[in-house]
């Protein structure tokens, strides 16, 4: 099969003919239809993943067609599926409790083991699995990937986020407009930042009913201020020190933070307001992935047209344009 191979950090991907993959007793081997471009990706690419080495076949959020299926599996040869990123073993006592994105042993493709930048993908632990309804697009179940399922998650699992609480979302990238789009369902007021002119008027087009500038002035007084006394709920999306402390800080008393974005590398210890947290005795969670079992929740919403995502997906690319995507992250981040 064709995939794209992590040769060396910063460096195109190659593409390869490397063998087809093994199915696994209790797993499928998919043919992947879609995958999506995550900035988790890019983290691996530069170089500060710890778990993706030169040699890695990078991709997380994918969906396939199962053309192979282990003697352990439930699916059929036909099956259309999607996967969370996190593969829980299902028997642990995390597992046991429904807590599968801490599950100690789990397995994640695209970091330390091989992903869906290919043909086709091995997906052991197949119960993690969702059919995928034939209403949405392989195209979109990419797109829902890690951003729309971990902003989920963040608002439902973690936050508990309320109707008419006010939401706000520090970054508009995939998961910033995901938690957009996902908050507005859920009847919250969402406001959002970001640096991006651009990005901001598109997040005003999709709900948000105010939209920060954070290189203009201090976007948490700002907040703060257009909330009438903070945010009960604030989304931090990109994993950097600076808006770690802008969602900290924006939060009313009691507020709570969700850090959704992935700290890692050089942003992995950050310095954080902690008088804030202390004085307006605030939450801070932590979150990363969904469990498997809600997602017939979300697919439902999805369909029924309760939530429309189509927004997430802005382009197609070839497997050979997902290096140039990868490279836009460096921009997009400068």
């Amino acid at each position: 099969m064709r995939a794209a191979i992590l040769t060396a950090y910063r460096q195109d991907l190659s593409i390869q003919t490397v063998p087809d993959p093994v199915c696994e007793a209790d797993g499928v081997v998919l043919k992947v239809l879609a995958c999506g471009i995550c900035r988790s990706d890019w983290h691996g690419w530069v170089g500060e993943h710890p778990k993706v080495k030169p040699g890695a076949i990078p991709g997380h959020e994918y969906c396939g067609e199962v053309v192979a299926a282990g003697p352990l599996s439930s699916w059929r040869v036909g099956d259309r599926v999607i996967a969370p990123f996190i593969l829980c073993c299902g028997t642990c006592p995390e597992c046991r409790q429904g807590l599968t994105t801490i599950c100690q042993s789990q397995r994640v493709p695209g970091f330390g083991e091989p992903g869906a930048y290919a043909e086709y993908i091995s997906v052991p632990r197949a119960h993690n699995l969702a059919r995928l309804p034939v209403s949405i697009s392989p195209v979109l179940a990419a797109g829902l990937g890690c951003r729309v399922t971990t902003a989920w998650h963040a608002l439902t699992g973690r936050a508990e986020l309320r109707a008419g609480e006010w939401l706000a979302v520090h970054g508009t990238g995939g998961i910033g407009l995901s938690a957009l789009l996902l908050g507005r369902a859920l009847g919250a007021r969402v406001v959002v930042v970001d640096v991006v002119p651009e990005k901001l008027s598109h997040a005003l087009g999709l709900g948000a009913e105010f939209a920060f500038d954070a290189r203009q002035g201090d976007v948490a007084a700002a907040i703060r201020e257009a909330t009438g006394g903070g945010a009960h709920v604030s989304i931090e999306a990109l994993g950097i020190e600076a808006t770690a402390n802008a969602s900290i800080e924006c939060l009313r008393p009691l507020g709570r933070h969700v850090q959704v974005g992935l700290p890692t590398g050089h942003t992995a210890r950050m310095e954080i307001n902690m008088n804030a947290v202390y004085m307006k005795q605030l939450a801070l969670y932590g979150t990363r992935g969904m469990p498997p079992w809600k997602y017939p929740t979300l697919l439902d919403l999805i369909t029924r047209g309760v939530v429309d995502v189509s927004a997430l997906v802005s382009r197609v690319v070839p497997l050979s344009g997902a290096s140039a995507e990868l490279r836009a992250f460096d921009v997009a981040l400068r």
